[in-house]
Protein backbone atom coordinates (compact mmCIF):
# COMPACT_ATOMS: atom_id res chain seq x y z
CA UNK A 1 0.00 0.00 0.00
CA UNK A 2 2.92 2.34 0.66
CA UNK A 3 3.84 2.40 -3.03
CA UNK A 4 0.29 3.20 -4.09
CA UNK A 5 -0.07 6.08 -1.64
CA UNK A 6 3.36 7.40 -2.64
CA UNK A 7 2.39 7.35 -6.33
CA UNK A 8 -0.85 9.25 -5.64
CA UNK A 9 0.85 11.88 -3.47
CA UNK A 10 3.70 12.44 -5.94
CA UNK A 11 1.14 13.04 -8.69
CA UNK A 12 -0.60 15.70 -6.58
CA UNK A 13 2.33 17.78 -5.27
CA UNK A 14 4.70 20.17 -7.06
CA UNK A 15 7.89 18.98 -5.29
CA UNK A 16 7.78 15.20 -5.78
CA UNK A 17 11.36 14.82 -4.50
CA UNK A 18 10.30 15.98 -1.00
CA UNK A 19 7.64 13.25 -0.64
CA UNK A 20 8.44 10.65 2.03
CA UNK A 21 5.97 7.84 2.74
CA UNK A 22 6.62 5.37 5.56
CA UNK A 23 4.71 2.27 6.57
CA UNK A 24 4.74 1.20 10.24
CA UNK A 25 3.17 -2.03 11.49
CA UNK A 26 1.43 -1.81 14.88
CA UNK A 27 -0.37 -5.02 15.75
CA UNK A 28 -3.17 -5.53 13.25
CA UNK A 29 -2.97 -1.93 12.06
CA UNK A 30 -0.70 -0.45 9.42
CA UNK A 31 0.15 3.22 9.89
CA UNK A 32 1.07 5.09 6.70
CA UNK A 33 2.84 8.40 7.33
CA UNK A 34 3.15 11.05 4.62
CA UNK A 35 5.71 13.85 4.75
CA UNK A 36 5.68 16.55 2.06
CA UNK A 37 7.18 20.02 1.55
CA UNK A 38 5.38 22.72 3.57
CA UNK A 39 4.16 24.40 0.37
CA UNK A 40 2.48 21.17 -0.78
CA UNK A 41 0.69 20.43 2.49
CA UNK A 42 -2.52 22.11 1.32
CA UNK A 43 -2.55 20.14 -1.93
CA UNK A 44 -2.37 16.83 -0.07
CA UNK A 45 -5.12 17.84 2.35
CA UNK A 46 -7.34 19.40 -0.32
CA UNK A 47 -10.26 21.74 0.07
CA UNK A 48 -11.97 21.01 3.37
CA UNK A 49 -9.93 17.80 3.57
CA UNK A 50 -11.49 16.18 0.53
CA UNK A 51 -8.27 14.81 -0.97
CA UNK A 52 -7.00 13.21 2.23
CA UNK A 53 -10.49 11.89 2.97
CA UNK A 54 -10.58 10.24 -0.47
CA UNK A 55 -7.21 8.57 0.15
CA UNK A 56 -8.41 7.35 3.54
CA UNK A 57 -11.56 5.93 1.92
CA UNK A 58 -9.41 4.10 -0.60
CA UNK A 59 -7.27 2.63 2.19
CA UNK A 60 -10.39 1.60 4.10
CA UNK A 61 -11.75 -0.24 1.05
CA UNK A 62 -8.47 -2.07 0.48
CA UNK A 63 -8.18 -2.86 4.17
CA UNK A 64 -11.66 -4.36 4.24
CA UNK A 65 -10.77 -6.61 1.33
CA UNK A 66 -7.45 -7.68 2.91
CA UNK A 67 -8.78 -7.99 6.48
CA UNK A 68 -6.39 -5.28 7.68
CA UNK A 69 -6.73 -1.78 9.07
CA UNK A 70 -4.85 1.11 7.45
CA UNK A 71 -4.43 4.51 9.08
CA UNK A 72 -3.19 7.48 7.02
CA UNK A 73 -1.40 10.36 8.77
CA UNK A 74 0.09 13.53 7.35
CA UNK A 75 3.16 14.46 9.39
CA UNK A 76 4.49 18.04 9.43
Amino acid sequence: MRETVEMIVKAIVDDAEAVDVREVEKGGTTLIEIRVAPDDMGKVIGRQGRTVRAMRSLLHAVGTKRNRRYVLEIVE
